[in-house]
Order: C-alpha cells, then structure tokens, then sequence
C-alpha cells in the first residue's frame, strides 16, 4: 500500500527511545523529513533537545519547524511507584506524572495547532494507554493523564475539525520499553523478596493473564499505525482511540 507520504513534514514529541523512536523511524523510511524532541537525541533522528515541561521551549520547537503536517506525542511516564491501592501513591506525587503525560500533549497541540491547520492536510496523534481505559491499579496517576489524554483527543478531533485536521490516539499494551520495565520494578519493590520476579518472568505472567493473543506488542507495531494514520487512507478517522494490545482491552 502506498501510504502517499512522501515528503511529508513530521514532529515526534519524545522520539528518542522505544515506541517514539520507532515511529520516527517508520516515518523516515516512507520518505517524510521528520524531526524530534526529547531530553536527549537519537542516531539518525534530527532531534532538538528540549523538556515538554517547558511551554516555552516547547513553542520554540513548534516555531522552527513551520511547516509540520504531522505531530505525534509519545511521552509516557509513570510515577515510579507501585500504585496498589491507590493511597500508596501520594497525591503530591501526581502532579509531575500528570504535567507530562496529559499537559505536556496539551501545550504541544497549542503551539503546533496553527502549523498544523496550515498545511491543509495535517493530523495530531497522542501516544495514550490501555490504563487509560481499564482504570489500571497498577499506577493511578499514570492512568488517570492517560484517561485524560483520551479525552483531550476527541476534544482536540472536534475543534479542529473544521479545519480538516484530525485527531487520534494510539493504545498501547504490553511493550519492551523503558516503561513498561519501571513499571516492573515498580511492583516488585511491595513485594517480600521471596516472591520477587525476574522482568522476564513477571511479563510472561502479566500477558498470560490480560492479552488473550498471548504476546508482546512490538514498537513497530505502533510505527506502522502511526503512519496508516497521518495518511490520506484514514482520512475519515479522527477522534479514535486504537488499540494494539494484544485484545487486552474488548469493548463490547
């Protein structure tokens, strides 16, 4: 299939490792310029160092890349704490965790929005969870700004619209990524030490147990939906979230 991407313009917002890094480089082999930013670059991605944190330095990236057609958040952080039941995780914990995953997509969708809008066949894309959907106990705030995100998005879908722009989100489920293994870590640390679990075998157990196709997602997976997505093929989706979870999540 012909994606009919070439020489589009791509933002990647936390390009440098895991799912990020692998949409930028699918985007890259369908022959769009893509550049990225993140806390620290990547070989062979254009990256601008910044922090989402940072509305200001989130600005200037939106500034020097004017003609962008695709921006794609792929932040995910967690709070680093195992969050069963939810009082093991201080409210003043929260705010970092929600500050990136859920407001750090909104200051990048207001600074990108007018370049966006401007090239006339634009989308927006925002990395979310499946924890964002299920009410995951695992790490509450991680789950709540990922709810949110879902939310933002068919916001953002409606608003922008009118301007022929869509919006989507992209789920993720059981991926090898620096955050899945924290979360690992996360949940071994309330546990007594004899009922510690190597990562290996904590996963295996975890996708037995929620993803009924019984494997791994692969970051890219998420690239090559990514992609399907900015395309002219899915020019009639928009405000959608989409799972690649194994079946983890099943609405009936």
């Amino acid at each position: 299939m012909d994606l009919q991407l070439q020489g589009h313009n791509i933002a990647i917002i936390g390009s440098s490792q895991g799912i990020g890094r692998a949409i930028a480089r699918a985007f890259i082999a369908e022959g769009c310029h893509v550049r990225g930013f993140d806390r620290t670059p990547a070989d062979g991605i254009d990256t601008t160092v910044g922090d989402v944190a940072c509305a200001q330095q989130v600005r200037d990236f939106a500034d020097s890349f004017p003609h962008v057609d695709h921006v794609i958040y792929c932040v995910g952080v967690s709070s680093g704490k195992f969050g069963f039941p939810f009082w093991n995780v201080d409210a003043e914990d929260w705010a970092r965790v929600l500050d990136l995953n859920l407001v750090g997509a909104v200051r990048t969708a207001q600074a990108f929005a007018p370049g966006v809008i401007a090239s006339g066949r634009g989308s927006l894309l925002f990395l979310v969870s499946v924890a964002g959907q299920i009410g995951s106990q695992t790490d509450p705030p991680y789950s709540a700004a990922k709810a949110g995100l879902i939310n933002f998005t068919q916001c953002a879908a409606k608003d922008l619209a009118k301007h022929q722009v869509r919006v989507n989100a992209l789920a993720p489920g059981m991926v090898k990524t620096d955050l899945n293994q924290a979360v690992w870590a996360a949940s071994q640390q309330s546990m007594p030490e004899t009922q510690r679990q190597s990562y290996d075998a904590w996963a295996a157990e975890k996708i037995a147990k929620v993803a009924p196709l019984g494997r791994w997602q692969t970051p890219e997976e998420y690239g090559a939906m990514a992609c399907y997505l900015a395309s002219p093929h899915a020019r009639n989706i928009t405000g959608q979230t989409i799972n690649i979870d194994g079946g983890q999540v099943m609405h009936s």
